[in-house]
């Protein structure tokens, strides 16, 4: 599997072969979007998988409707008071066009259905091995059973 690094939302590196051997759900979140409150399914998420190999990653977004327009710092005060976020959040980074992170180039080419991002909050869910094995849309809720059916079964790889 080809290996990434990002910058978390503290300023730190991780790279994606720390996640080696867990499952992952990895969404572009934004703050000021109709879908926000989804911070609390996903929190959710990580409190119920965790420990049995789950790693939720949020990348903050500002390209859809300029929903995200805080610094890191802003974005994780947010995300902590309102929504007692304490799965792993990166840098804001670019999902999509010219500028779009190489970790989001190489998803949405592993996805199905591939191509572009359309809006915040979607979804992508990769097994223990890293393969990309579902790509879910804003409107699937993180309570959706199709979204903790592909949690398990990557859970399961």
């Amino acid at each position: 599997m080809t290996d990434f690094s990002f910058e978390t939302i503290n300023g730190e590196t991780k790279r994606l072969s720390d996640y080696k051997g867990r499952a992952m759900l990895v969404v572009n979140v934004a703050s000021k979007c109709g879908y926000t409150p989804q911070y609390r399914g996903l929190e959710a998420l990580h409190e119920a998988y965790h420990d049995k190999g789950l790693s939720v990653v949020g990348f903050p977004c500002n390209q859809f409707g300029r929903q995200e327009p805080g610094t890191n710092e802003e974005i994780l005060r947010f995300c902590q008071t309102n929504y007692g976020v304490k799965f792993d959040m990166m840098a804001k980074i670019d999902v999509n066009g010219e500028n779009a992170h190489p970790f989001y180039k190489w998803l949405k080419e592993r996805a199905e259905p591939k191509g572009d991002v359309k809006w915040n909050f979607e979804k992508f869910v990769l097994d223990r091995n890293g393969n990309v094995i579902a790509r879910f849309e804003s409107g699937v809720a993180p309570e959706s059973e199709k979204l903790k059916a592909a949690i398990e079964k990557a859970l399961a790889q």
